[in-house]
């Protein structure tokens, strides 16, 4: 643990003052990303991962298609070549040769064309697709291991706020079962929305939750999750902007900001108290979803047992795909859902 020392106990306190107000500021700046968040896991269902890998398929083309777990592209190596895609000669041409002839009063050489065996082959394919041209690939699509309904961003940056973090959900468990009147919640998923930009222009395309039923069971689980929210923002874990923001749930499906980082070749001036990691201007990123939309706006991706609610660590993974589970509250128990 660092210590701060001084002259006076005023100059203690004015640097330790001083040090809060630059962390303040470096947390609610885009410099640090989001570490953890709350979920309700998706991916335990195998019938909506699949859909999610047919979505994939379908939008990216022909392609091959790899495990998640590697970093592999879809596209197959370039370079190989397929059998297939020449007129194959027949076996008793393969040693012909190219008759020379010469004459003896001339030094040209002639060629007997009508010996020459002729082989045809197949146009090579454009290295850019049609979804390439609308800013879309692989990088952008979510994992189908890790689908999930978010429900809060946290920047815990130490030990000590994801101890309270773990502690904050813990606490609520017991609200649960009360606000669910211990009864197993269900949820569908319909069409897609656009969160940010424009069709033309979009940056996160997600699912919606649609109730099912009509006991309003949904709306009232939406109680237990403002009670999630309210315990983190008292408990000094979520940013002032994000408290703010009215509570909708959603399954995001694809989103801009996970494609592999591109930036430009210019390097940029900066001044000696600039970081020189600032010379790499990022790309403002986007995609074009109106043909996505026109395919699959009103696709009913089908309804799930919500089973538990995690405090969930980004960018680290269990054994099965999901998303490292810091802690975790169950819901009321699973039922067969008609």
């Amino acid at each position: 643990m660092a210590a701060i020392e001084g002259i006076s106990i005023d100059s203690v306190n004015s640097a330790s003052e001083r040090i809060q107000d630059i962390i303040d500021e470096s947390v609610n700046s885009r410099n640090l990303d989001y570490s953890h968040f709350i979920s309700l896991p998706l991916a335990i269902h195998p019938e909506l991962v699949n859909k999610l890998i047919n979505f994939q398929h379908s939008i990216l083309g022909n392609v091959s298609y790899k495990d998640e777990s590697t970093d592999t592209d879809y596209n197959e190596e370039e370079g190989t070549t397929d059998p297939k895609g020449v007129d194959q000669l027949p076996k008793e041409n393969a040693g012909v040769a190219v008759e020379l002839k010469v004459d003896d009063n001339s030094e040209s050489v002639k060629v007997n064309l009508s010996k020459i065996p002729l082989v045809s082959y197949k146009p090579k394919a454009s290295k850019s697709s049609a979804s390439s041209d609308l800013g879309i690939d692989k990088s952008i699509f979510i994992k189908p291991k890790t689908f999930h309904l978010t429900v809060l961003m946290l920047k815990l940056w130490n030990k000590e706020r994801i101890k309270t973090a773990t502690e904050v959900l813990q606490s609520i468990s017991s609200k649960v079962m009360e606000t669910l009147d211990n009864r197993p919640l269900s949820v569908r998923l319909k069409g897609l929305e656009c969160m940010k930009g424009s069709l033309a222009k979009a940056r996160v395309l997600y699912a919606p939750v649609e109730e099912i039923g009509s006991e309003g069971r949904l709306l009232r689980a939406c109680p237990f999750l403002e009670v999630i929210i309210d315990a983190y923002v008292e408990a000094g874990l979520v940013l002032e902007s994000d408290a703010k923001d009215k509570l909708k749930l959603h399954a995001t499906v694809m989103n801009a900001r996970h494609r592999k980082r591109c930036y430009s070749q210019t390097p940029t001036h900066f001044s000696a108290r600039q970081s020189p990691l600032n010379k790499w201007k990022r790309k403002v990123d986007s995609f074009d979803a109106r043909g996505i939309f026109e395919q699959y706006g009103s696709e009913d991706w089908g309804q799930y047992l919500i089973h538990e609610a995690h405090l969930s660590q980004r960018f680290s993974f269990d054994e099965n795909g999901y998303y490292h589970c810091c802690a975790s509250i169950p819901f009321p128990g699973n039922v067969q859902v008609e």
